[in-house]
């Protein structure tokens, strides 16, 4: 099932995620894809450092950047409008319980769907996420338990890249951010990227992706 849920606030995302999550354990629901964005939102990840945020809690606040320290992988990670956020609730157990591969599918999946987009970004062995040179166009933050996926990936559209300058992007001083907008000299259609990535999920993960309505039940 793939919800559209468009703008809405990290942390009530982060309850239906858990939510989701605790239902796909228990076979309550199918595999699930949540894309999304977020309102201006900085988030830590388990093996994350205050350090790499830049800037003071204070010119966050006056910002109304929220903060969230989260069970995921990774480190700080920037959430914004104009970024497209997938969140996919995904369980590994009859899919060869390989969280490595369940990755780097993700990475082919944001790769093929750029690359639909005349961007051609690559992947950094040494890195989760996609890059085009050294700047990062899609970041990727995962926590398994039970062998069932929660988090995702985050994907530049057109978000305000100043917001990344006050973040050491993915713990990394010496790379930046870059947007689908930045590389094409003008911004593609939230929908048009939207549909690419559930296609290319169909192909990659070799699953019908069915639409479920734009709300999901409470």
């Amino acid at each position: 099932m793939v919800y559209r849920l468009g703008l809405i606030e990290y942390g009530e995302a982060y309850e239906l995620q858990k939510r989701l999550h605790r239902e796909r354990m228990s076979n309550e629901m199918p595999d699930t894809l949540l894309l999304l964005e977020h309102p201006p939102t900085l988030t830590i990840g388990r093996s994350g450092s205050m350090e790499n945020i830049l800037v003071s809690k204070e010119k966050l606040a006056a910002e109304g950047i929220s903060l969230f320290s989260i069970e995921r992988g990774g480190d700080v990670t920037f959430h914004g409008p104009g970024q497209l956020v997938g969140y996919h609730i995904m369980d590994l157990s009859s899919k060869g319980k390989d969280i490595r591969r369940y990755v780097r599918d993700i990475e082919e999946v944001l790769m093929r769907t750029l690359k639909d987009f005349s961007i051609y970004a690559v992947r950094d062995e040494s890195h989760a996420g996609v890059w085009v040179g050294k700047e990062e166009i899609a970041a990727i933050g995962l926590s398994v338990q039970s062998w069932v996926t929660m988090h995702g990936f985050a994907l530049n559209v057109n978000p305000n890249l100043e917001h990344f300058s006050y973040i050491n992007p993915c713990g990394l001083p010496d790379r930046r951010a870059t947007s689908m907008a930045a590389l094409l000299g003008h911004s593609p259609s939230m929908d048009d990227v939207m549909n690419g990535i559930i296609d290319t999920c169909s192909q990659v993960f070799r699953m019908t992706m069915q639409a479920g309505p734009e709300k999901l039940p409470r």
